[in-house]
Parts: structure tokens; sequence; C-alpha cells
């Protein structure tokens, strides 16, 4: 884990108890620190191990604490600790501005900072793979559910690579990323800000805390995005149009995915890798599971897992990518269109719908002219589609909708996916 003499003999408070904050405790109390923590679920702290008092830092007096470090699934602008911490004078921080903190106590090192609405957890991991592929040291942390702190530091020379969601950064103060990203802003998260500006405002403050010689980097395809551009000096403007050679990389196809290469190419530009080591990455990039993950290919036929998509804004990529889609869908509707994905119709050899939103998506496919079959279930629907598709054409479970009607999460809707196309008898 990652430790610091920073935060020895200091007394700090540690709220939610989820994988970040645990990892947060463990890597205070190996650094000398003495930590109060608090979690409203009894089994959340019956996890905790060493020397912690438990008390809610809420209802305690906090004077003499250097911080209280809060999970970023606390909500700030509801939640009263904001408040009681500033009575006392004490920072509300975050795990990251801990490791901000650690910085200077590890081995000589770079940070790249990823934030945006779409598109942090691939930029995140594809920057990874690529510096990787060069023989750099790295790891990933932060939002893409790798809690810094509980990672091992880098030798010297080595890159922290860290995906940053807006409640991250609203509680980090002093992150000096060597190469900060923007991939883009639309409106999301809006109950935790005082409307989208300060949504946007959240994800240029990346961009403040950076020295003036360090790099950002920003795709500037969207107006919000543009904007923060403009106010800052000497930015690497990139658009997704600017990527050459994308039908070299499998796992990296549509329009999205080519916004998050041309990103992360600058990114591994700025860290002064190779031309063919950038290359060999982005060719050799194995993707993320349940984000258009090539999963298997059957005589000819490609089998695509997209379950992370679980609204049509974004399926309507993942349409993008493909010529010739038989398209399993549904689920457990959050709209009752698919206007979003209405421009890549023409991509769809047919459709296959499945759970609470099938028969509405049947309906609205078949308005557009597309074949539709209802098969309510996705193990009968990878067997229809499977039955169907000829050889060049893909198969993909992009659902346009939440998965709870019929499973558990979107991860176990991919991996029962994932299970019938192994199942399948071609």
């Amino acid at each position: 884990m990652i430790t610091s003499p920073a935060f020895a003999g200091k007394h700090y408070a540690v709220l939610g108890l989820a994988r970040s904050g645990l990892a947060t405790v463990e890597a205070l109390l190996a650094s000398g620190a003495r930590v109060t923590a608090w979690d409203g679920k009894e089994d959340a702290r019956a996890k905790v191990t060493g020397e912690v008092t438990f008390a809610d830092p809420v209802e305690i007096d906090l004077t003499g604490y250097a911080g209280v470090v809060v999970s970023p699934g606390v909500p700030l602008n509801r939640h009263p600790i904001a408040a009681h911490a500033a009575r006392f004078g004490v920072p509300v921080i975050s795990d990251i501005e801990l490791f901000a903190q650690a910085r200077p106590s590890l081995p000589p090192h770079k940070v790249v900072g990823i934030t945006g609405t779409n598109g942090k957890s691939t930029t995140t991991a594809l920057i990874a793979h690529i510096v990787e592929t060069a023989g750099v040291p790295t790891l990933v942390g932060g939002n893409i559910g790798l809690p810094i702190l509980g990672r091992d530091p880098l030798p010297a020379g080595g890159v922290y690579v860290l995906e940053l969601s807006s409640y991250q950064i609203d509680i980090t103060q002093s992150l000096d990323c060597d190469v900060a990203v923007l991939t883009n802003i639309t409106p999301d998260h809006l109950d935790r800000y005082d409307g989208f500006e300060g949504y946007a405002a959240s994800k240029e403050r990346l961009f403040a805390m950076q020295s003036p010689d360090r790099t950002a980097i920003i795709a500037v395809e969207d107006a919000p995005s543009a904007a923060i551009a403009s106010r800052r000096p000497g930015v690497v403007a990139v658009r997704s149009t600017d990527v050459v050679g994308q039908q070299d990389w499998p796992a990296l196809q549509g329009p999205h995915n080519a916004q998050n290469a041309v990103i992360a190419i600058a990114a591994c530009r700025a860290f002064g890798i190779g031309e063919d080591a950038i290359a060999r990455g982005l060719a050799t990039y194995p993707g993320l599971p349940h984000r258009m993950q090539r999963v298997a290919e059957k005589k000819g036929v490609l089998f695509v897992n997209d379950s992370k998509a679980t609204n049509a804004t974004a399926t309507a990529p993942a349409l993008g990518a493909y010529p010739k889609i038989h398209w399993i869908l549904g689920g457990l509707p959050k709209t009752d269109d698919l206007d979003d994905c209405a421009p890549y119709f023409d991509h769809v050899v047919a459709a296959y719908t499945i759970g609470q939103a099938g028969p509405m998506f049947a309906r609205i496919l078949r308005e557009a002219g597309k074949p539709v079959t209802e098969s309510e279930t996705l193990e009968r629907a990878v067997a229809d589609a499977a039955a169907a598709a000829a050889p060049g054409e893909v198969v993909m479970l992009s659902p346009a909708c939440a998965s709870f009607d019929q499973f558990s999460d979107y991860e176990a809707r991919g991996d029962a996916f994932r299970r019938a196309v192994e199942g399948l008898s071609l």
C-alpha cells in the first residue's frame, strides 16, 4: 500500500468504509496516523482491522483533526459533515488528496488524471495499457474501482493513471497532475450540483490544480469542454476525427472510442512514449469487461458484450461501430424511446428484445422497418440472433436499459451473455 511520513502523528476521521475507505484506514494506520472511522452499516465497520476508534465524525469534536476523509459516495451538498467540519476548520478531503500529499515521499514518478462524463474508464485503461506496452511501470487507480492508497508504490520512473470523478475532484485540493485529461461533459449528477454549470466547474478544477508547465489535454467536441479549453493556455485540443488507423484497433471501434484513443495517444506522447509502442498498445488493447467487449468469434460471427450500455445514449455509439448488427436490447427501461439510437438503425440487420422494455422496443423498431424477434430472455435472444447471423456480421448485447428486471446488475447480465455465447453449438 501507499504510505507516507506526511501522515504520521496526525489524527484523521474517515467517513464511509467501502473499498476506498478501508484502503484509506489501512494506509493511514500504516503511516503512523490515528484514525476515527465510521460507516452507518455495521457489516462495513466489521471489516476494519487495526486500532481504530469508531465514531460518526458528524457527532464528535473535530478539534485537532488533520482532515475528514470522505467517500465520494457521500453527497456533500446534503450531508451535514461539510458544515460540521468547517466549524472546526478541518478540511474535507478524498483519498486522492491523501495520495497527492504522499507524492513527495514516493519514488520519482508521473501522474495522469482523467475526468469527463463518458469514456473515463476506457481512456484510463487504454493509457495504462500503452504505457505498460512501452515497458514503463504503471498502475491505475481512483474511480475505476481500485483505491489508489491500496496499491503498492511504483518504482522510480513509473506512471500513475487515475480515473477521477467530479465527486473525487470536489474533495481534492492539491493533485498537480503532470497530464490532466478531459474527455467530454454532458449533463450528469445534477442532483449533486447547483446546475450544469456547477458540474462543469467541478471538472475544470482538475486543471486549476495543475502547475503552469503541466500538460492539459481536452477533447473539444462539446461546448462546455471547448469553453474550458479556451480558458487554459497551451492546452492540447484533440478531436475524434484526428485519429488514423482505427480499423487496426479491434477493441476500440466506434466514434466514442475514437475520442478515447486520440486522448490516450496525446497523453502518451506527453510522456515521451514512442510511436511504435503507442501503435502496438492501440492494436493489443483488450478492452474493459462489458464495454464493447469482444467475447467470441464463431463461424465468422463476432459476439460483442456491451452490457454496460444502460441507456440509449450509451448504446448509440456501439451501434455506430459495426455495419451489420444483430442487436439484443431491452431490460428495465429508463426512457420510452430509442431516439439517440435512430441515426444508426441502418446498421441493424435485426433486433431481439428482452425484459420489460421488450414489447415497447419491438414496436419502435418495427415502426422503423426493422425485423424484430421478441425473445423475452437473454439466453433465447443469443440463440435467436446466432441462428440468424451470417459470417461477417455481429451479434451484440447493447441493451439500452438497466438490468434489474432480470439480473442483479449489468455485470451479471454481461456474464450471462458470455455464458450463453460459450454454450452455443454452432
